[in-house]
């Protein structure tokens, strides 16, 4: 009998073992809705996989997700979709592969949205924005260059609890071993998913995320990169946002709503004219998604209308690929949002290896505000001299580092608060923005 239960214990051992190591990277949580989330997970071989969850703090009660399984044709990807949830719940859950759980030493969790309309004034909300995520791989990076570094970001990111997670792009950083090939490309997806810090994290805060150059494709990429479409499907198969391709035209354009929030995903690489073409009028966005993107803020209820992209919206200096590079789409874009009488407009921006806060005043009308948050883990880089007449005074920040977002307030006092912090969390610089001032 002793023989028997060693032996029954043994397998048990070996058998979760076996699902353990299947596991590549995740549980991943992504998109948020009042009836249903989206989760995400990768395995290394075939597998079938699912999310068992359950409110919190209520296990007798369980649903799970239906079973997915992974090939090598999707990098082995799972997109899981919690259905049966209701509105204003926190929920608990498991990773489950080929029907064994896979134990993880760090909380998972999820949320659905508050159904506040008509009954409550919006509930506050603490989320997280950052750019810039380079993970080194030495066989693949530059000689003799760390370029990537400080993943502890990470940790500090989880342990500051937002609800969510805004990534403005460079969220991976193809090498010239990737961007010509399907497999080089899920490759680096797969690498920089992986990293063992980032694994907490994906965990129990919710992400969505938009593109910039380097997971798009070249250095300063743009339309006429040739392997745009790979990387289109390599982005779609390791995010998980609630829509995509909203113009219709390709792309990775799409929106979000939290609570009194919304959020505008905008893509600045598919249909960007090359940055040195002087022989016609160029674009960034390109007309159908300046067309989209008015539209959709004219159509808003939000409180505070965040547009994120992955380059700077504001900043007058023409250069770093910022958006006076392209002054023609620029002046039109900003015309528009004038003319249209949209309010609270805030951009979200990355790229440029260094934070700071833009605030343009603009005369009759509100001031418009750019928030960059850049790197995480790339190399930093500020240049004070930069002559970026829309900085606001004690905002530069030349070290890797994320910020948090907090809105409070009652219905009609809702305000803003900007708090940039660094690896470690400690507290840099911070701002506040009240809703009043943006109408």
């Amino acid at each position: 009998m002793k023989k028997i239960i060693f032996f029954a214990l043994l397998l048990m051992g070996i058998n979760l073992n076996a699902q353990n190591n299947l596991l590549q990277s995740g549980p991943m949580v992504g998109y948020s809705e009042m009836m249903e989330v989206k989760l995400w997970a990768q395995t290394n071989a075939p597998a079938q996989v699912a999310i068992r969850y359950w409110e919190k703090g209520k296990p007798e009660k369980k649903w799970k997700t239906d079973v997915v399984k992974t090939k090598k044709e999707t990098a082995f990807v799972a997109h899981l979709i919690a259905d049966q949830v209701q509105p204003t719940r926190k929920y608990e859950y498991e990773l489950l592969i080929n029907d064994k759980v896979v134990p993880r030493p760090y909380p998972l969790e999820f949320q659905t949205q508050t159904l506040w309309q008509w009954r409550t004034d919006a509930p506050n909300v603490r989320f997280a924005i950052g750019s810039c995520a380079y993970v080194n791989e030495p066989e693949y990076d530059r000689p003799n260059q760390t370029y990537g570094g400080h993943y502890e970001i990470f940790q500090s990111l989880a342990k500051a609890k937002p609800e969510f997670m805004v990534w403005l792009g460079d969220n991976v950083y193809l090498r010239e071993a990737d961007w010509s090939t399907r497999t080089g490309i899920l490759h680096r997806y797969t690498h920089t998913r992986s990293l063992p810090e980032l694994q907490p994290f994906w965990g129990s805060v919710h992400h969505y995320a938009i593109w910039d150059d380097h997971d798009y494709g070249v250095n300063d990429a743009d339309r006429s990169y040739w392997g745009k479409n790979l990387t289109e499907e390599a982005f779609n198969l390791f995010w998980a946002n609630p829509n995509i391709n909203l113009t219709g035209k390709g792309g990775v354009t799409g929106t979000f709503q939290w609570s009194d929030l919304q959020f505008f995903m905008l893509d600045n690489r598919y249909h960007r004219s090359p940055n040195d073409d002087q022989t016609r009028s160029r674009q960034m966005f390109g007309d159908e998604q300046i067309q989209w993107l008015i539209d959709a803020l004219v159509n808003s209820k939000a409180t505070f209308k965040f547009v994120a992209t992955g380059g700077q919206m504001l900043n007058d200096v023409a250069k770093y690929e910022t958006f006076s590079t392209y002054p023609d789409e620029k002046q039109k874009l900003l015309s528009a949002i004038q003319k249209a009488g949209i309010k609270g407009v805030i951009f979200l921006t990355g790229d440029r290896h260094h934070s700071e806060i833009s605030k343009m005043n603009r005369e009759g009308t509100y001031p418009l505000y750019d928030v960059t948050c850049s790197p995480l883990t790339a190399g930093p880089h500020a240049d004070p001299s930069e002559n970026n007449t829309f900085r606001l005074p004690n905002t530069l920040v030349g070290e890797r580092n994320y910020s948090i977002f907090e809105v409070t307030g009652a219905k009609n006092d809702r305000v803003l608060s900007i708090k940039m912090f660094d690896t470690m969390g400690k507290e840099l610089t911070q701002y506040q923005i009240k809703a009043s001032e943006l109408k």
